[in-house]
């Protein structure tokens, strides 16, 4: 990937807390080019985080005034605040506002805080509240809606949704060209990037499609389903689903399903927690037994249930019992890993749809930073890191004219391995051809393999 920035343009981020999403959020905003400081009360994890990358750390207390002070909050222009603490996130920002004058985003992971994020943001001047535990069930929630779809991500706010899913043997598009596509399918899409054999590609209209690609399209929500079906991919909802732990995602994730009528069932070891859970949920079966029991689980339906989603605090866990559910059953099943040793490994493990919690906040942070850090004429909406990071989609909403305003796309001098995938104009989803053009107000979907787009006018060569 090509990297668009340089330190010298970056922006002075105080980063509080150096666990799993803090040390996510430094590696990707060292690439971008920013000055970033790290604040956590581990002197080891300074050591490691400092020896890994040229950052400044400290360790102490972030919610200190002398601590941020040290750290220099009053010239900064952000302060994340990631502890495991959601009081010690939200004093850190409060403390972080009144001494110096930088944006403040923190992470908040309780119920009851969720709850009240509107008030938080608006009361402590917050730029954002992250919750890592809700994004992963409504990112997990997503893809059980689309149950045949290995990744969910949804633009123009909802309104239109990049699928990817795997090209079964014998699909009838398998050796078909994407120009093919385009004429035979009735459906309004895109294909925007194909992963084949390790290799990922923004395919050009000639490329021709094989069957155990994996495959991602853009379109909107109606066309999405009508595409799939048109190619025999199954598009049903699952009407169940069995989830093995009770921590905050599966109480997120379990809301979310019992919202929309899907029957749940949670299987916690931890007695109160089970009880607990069967009060704050009394629309869903819970269990108290252990999870990774095979006979307890044959036992509960695992043979017969429609998805099947492991939200146990064990990276290993939770892909043994992927494994165990895939050879005993046909559920969807869903992944969720912490940490990121060994992806190689889980990668060839074929285990289908994987969340990583901690991508899934960085790349909402990401997305701010560098709409804080460059707003010339439109701002970053959205930003999803696909095919293992080689791919970004960004979508931007323009608020001015440009050079790629009034302008045919095809006339556009863009840079390669670049494609303009969706256009939102006033809630219509457009899947544009050469001759549409980018008009102010639109919200605009790019895909490419470059790194660190930070306004629409990056995609000019």
């Amino acid at each position: 990937m090509s990297k668009l920035n340089s330190r010298k343009d970056g922006l002075n981020i105080i980063i509080v807390g150096g666990g799993k999403i803090g040390s996510t959020l430094i590696e990707q905003l060292y690439k971008e080019g920013h000055d970033i400081t790290v604040i956590d009360t581990s002197a080891a994890t300074i050591q490691s985080l400092t020896d890994s990358y040229d950052v400044m750390g400290l360790v102490g207390n972030g919610a200190s005034y002398t601590v941020q002070m040290e750290a220099g909050v009053e010239t900064a222009d952000l302060i994340i605040a990631v502890t495991d603490s959601d009081e010690l996130n939200l004093l850190c920002c409060t403390v972080a506002k009144m001494v110096g004058h930088c944006a403040a985003i923190a992470r908040v992971r309780t119920p009851d805080y969720s709850r009240e994020v509107p008030y938080l943001r608006e009361k402590l001047g917050l730029a954002m509240v992250i919750n890592p535990e809700f994004e992963t069930a409504k990112e997990i929630s997503r893809i059980l809606s689309l149950p045949s779809a290995l990744e969910v991500n949804s633009f123009a706010h909802g309104q239109a949704e990049m699928i990817k899913f795997k090209i079964p043997e014998g699909n009838m598009i398998d050796g078909r060209s994407i120009a093919d596509l385009g004429k035979s399918i009735i459906a309004s899409m895109v294909v925007c990037v194909v992963e084949r054999g390790g290799e990922v590609y923004i395919p050009s209209g000639n490329f021709v499609v094989k069957s155990g690609d994996t495959l991602s399209f853009i379109a909107s929500r109606k066309d999405v389903v009508s595409f799939l079906q048109q190619i025999g991919i199954p598009t049903k909802h699952v009407r169940d689903t069995m989830i093995i732990g009770g921590g905050k995602a599966a109480y997120y994730l379990a809301s979310s399903l019992l919202h929309q009528g899907i029957s749940v069932k949670i299987i916690e070891s931890n007695r109160a927690r089970s009880e607990e859970l069967s009060i704050l949920l009394p629309k869903a079966n819970v269990i108290c037994g252990d999870g990774t029991d095979e006979d307890l689980l044959i036992e509960e339906g695992i043979r017969s249930t429609d998805s099947f989603v492991p939200l146990t605090g064990s990276d290993e866990e939770n892909i043994l019992l992927t494994l165990n559910a895939k050879k005993i059953s046909d559920a969807k099943v869903i992944t969720k890993i912490n940490h990121l040793n060994f992806k190689g490994v889980v990668a060839s493990l074929e285990l289908g749809s994987v969340i990583y919690p901690r991508y899934l906040c960085s790349e909402a942070i990401v997305a701010y930073v560098r709409a804080k850090n460059e707003s010339r004429n439109s701002n970053i909406e959205t930003l999803y890191h696909l095919a293992d990071h080689r791919v970004e989609a960004l979508e931007f909403e323009v608020s001015e004219e440009s050079p790629v305003t009034g302008t045919p796309l095809y006339r556009l001098n863009k840079k390669d391995n670049l494609l303009i995938a969706c256009i939102n104009r006033d809630g219509k989803i457009i899947i544009p051809s050469g001759q549409d053009m980018i008009e102010v107000g639109d919200e605009v979907t790019v895909v490419t393999t470059h790194s660190g787009f930070r306004d629409l006018q990056d995609i000019l060569a």
